[in-house]
């Protein structure tokens, strides 16, 4: 079994070696990190996994984004990512224990949108979607860009730029 926490200050460390074990150190070069780049994580969303040994098992983050359309609108939505299960872990529904979780947390908190870059097959079981006419920094293939109203319609008619929520 697991449990889950909000991310402390303290698992930081531990939670930047998972996922550079999960996606590599190279991760960091992907143009989501633009997004992320001095902006912290929403603490209430960012969770930690821990196995019955203490350790972390998995972790997720959420970033505060803003979609601008033109030069007077911006819509905040937040960024899931990333999301990542230790090795000796996977398989075992813990991936979707923190999106689902998060999600609804995310929801009780008011959030009408979240956004990623990933998998459609994968996230389409989290309700998620590509989202058309919302661009995120490139290079993003926009096949990928994906996205979940956590309110009835909140992506309904929105589109422009992802940017940095400053």
């Amino acid at each position: 079994m697991f449990e889950l926490a909000p991310e402390a200050a303290d698992d930081w460390w531990e939670v930047e070696a998972l996922y550079d074990l999960c996606f590599g150190p190279g991760r960091t070069a992907l143009s989501s990190y633009r997004l992320r780049e001095a902006v912290e994580p929403v603490a209430d969303l960012s969770l930690v996994a821990r196995d019955p040994e203490g350790l972390i098992a998995g972790a997720i983050r959420y970033w505060p984004v803003r979609i601008v359309a033109g030069s007077d609108r911006a819509h905040r939505a937040l960024l899931l990512g990333p999301v990542a299960v230790h090795p000796t872990h996977q398989g075992e529904g813990l991936g979707g224990v923190l999106i689902r979780d998060s999600l609804d947390i995310a929801a009780r908190h008011g959030w009408p949108r979240v956004m990623l870059v990933g998998d459609a097959p994968y996230y389409a079981r989290f309700g998620f979607d590509r989202l058309d006419g919302v661009t995120m920094p490139p290079p993003t293939n926009p096949d990928r860009v994906l996205g979940r109203a956590l309110t009835p319609g909140a992506w309904d008619a929105i589109t422009g730029q992802v940017t940095r929520e400053a």
